[in-house]
């Protein structure tokens, strides 16, 4: 008489066989089949990445993850409460178990805030050494490793661990395999921050870096020069305020980087920068910028001239313009007084122009719907995202429905403007906190991001 199989008793090679014909959710269903076929899946074949999620619902899950997983994976990130005292020290005991880690390749730190609370006051030594101990101590471990090296650091746009990037780029034992860096920050206040400084040299060596984010205080034609002989394929810049003493960066030294890197996008993001925009396209702007997406964020106004500026010189490069503010804002707020003072609609000038553009997001300005409509028409379904959330209010939704007829069928797909009422809290009428509004923030601008 035959004996039935002892499917449990297989041999962890065979099973290992069967998990590789399997996806992922799969592999995991055929995992819970006994605690055998649980102990052969924790290999670091079926697991590359994790995502820790740090608060206190979370706990055993994460626990299981440092037990089980935080020595095998290649890539975690890792996001948590920065307002939470608890959440972050949490989320230091995770970095000083990844800091072992003989496998991770890519680390990625994504707190929900520009904020990050520490026991002491903002900026004071207390809280300098509490992130120098319990936050940069292990990044620079994981830097410091040769074998292997880490090749993808992104600090979260968090602004007290950025002010140490010069610590992270001296102590990198291989800094010729980062391919990632992660520096551009959001500041906690935008109108009065330290200013973090990073000697171009520190990137010299860094000669597989293919994606850089870093905020325009540090930005000077030297480090551009520097930039200009690595192989990267995405800056992204911050700007927040402008220092007196920041010397501008040059047409000449941007037409040099432009020449000697053509694959590379420029991202050019303005956080709460209700100075810098005002000079956007005087003192920021330059002709020979590989401009492919600018984002204005915040700033509480919007700038005719820097809209004319893009369709003027960024006809070959131009993808994606976002300029978002909340319905409050009140100053300058109808865009249609642009033609009163240019002439010409400049988004339709830019829609005309840029041969590329693909993406116009604008909120907190209320649009012509007649020039809505030429913009459909000059794009037509090559631009995927046309998204506003107001427009001019003397039209009533029964005369509206033809002009959002004709948009819907030049793009192609079924268009409307954003409803008010449906909006971020961030973006609506009604006054919200800090952490609110940097919470839309991070998520948003953390999209360009190519990793």
């Amino acid at each position: 008489m035959s004996k039935s199989p002892n499917w449990g008793r297989l041999p962890a090679l065979a099973i290992t066989n069967v998990f590789n014909y399997l996806d992922h959710q799969d592999r995991l269903n055929a995992s819970t089949v006994c605690w055998h076929w649980r102990s052969v899946i924790f290999q670091p074949r079926f697991f590359n990445r994790i995502q820790f999620d740090v608060a206190r619902e979370h706990n055993k899950k994460n626990g299981f993850f440092l037990q089980k997983l935080a020595h095998i994976v290649r890539e975690v990130k890792i996001s948590f409460d920065s307002c939470n005292l608890y959440d972050v020290e949490l989320t230091t005991e995770i970095l000083y178990k990844l800091s072992k880690s003989a496998r991770l390749l890519s680390l990625t730190i994504l707190p929900k805030y520009a904020t990050l609370v520490t026991p002491g006051r903002f900026y004071s030594e207390e809280e300098w050494n509490y992130i120098l101990k319990l936050f940069v101590q292990p990044l620079k471990a994981l830097l410091n490793r040769s074998n292997p090296p880490l090749r993808v650091l992104d600090l979260g746009c968090s602004e007290i661990l950025a002010l140490h990037a010069s610590d992270f780029l001296t102590c990198t034992a291989k800094p010729q395999y980062l391919e990632e860096l992660g520096l551009a920050t959001v500041k906690q206040d935008p109108g009065h921050y330290p200013l973090g400084l990073v000697e171009p040299t520190l990137f010299e060596k860094c000669s597989s870096l293919r994606v850089l984010s870093l905020d325009y205080d540090i930005l000077c034609d030297e480090l551009l020069h520097t930039l200009q002989l690595l192989p990267l394929r995405q800056l992204i810049v911050h700007v927040h305020g402008i220092d007196e003493d920041h010397p501008e960066v040059s047409e000449a030294a941007w037409a040099s980087f432009r020449s000697r890197n053509p694959q590379a996008e420029l991202h050019l993001t303005l956080v709460c920068a209700y100075e810098a925009v005002d000079i956007l396209h005087s003192h920021i702007l330059r002709p020979s910028m590989p401009l492919s997406h600018l984002k204005v964020l915040f700033c509480e106004r919007i700038n005719c001239e820097a809209l004319e500026y893009l369709s003027r010189h960024y006809k070959e490069t131009l993808t994606s313009m976002v300029w978002i503010d909340s319905m409050r804002i009140e100053e300058y707020r109808n865009v249609m007084e642009m033609v009163l003072r240019t002439e010409q609609d400049p988004l339709v000038m830019m829609a005309w122009r840029c041969k590329k553009l693909q993406e116009i997001v604008i909120h907190g300005y209320v649009l012509d719907p007649h020039n809505l409509v030429g913009v459909s028409r000059l794009r037509g379904r090559e631009l995927r995202l046309l998204e506003v959330s107001r427009v001019d209010l003397s039209i009533s939704s029964v005369m509206m429905a033809p002009f959002i007829e004709e948009i819907s069928t030049q793009l192609g797909k079924k268009w409307c403007p954003l409803d008010a009422k449906t909006l971020p809290p961030a973006l609506g009428f009604y006054p919200v906190s800090d952490e609110v509004r940097d919470q839309y923030i991070l998520k948003f601008i953390r999209k360009d991001i190519m990793h």
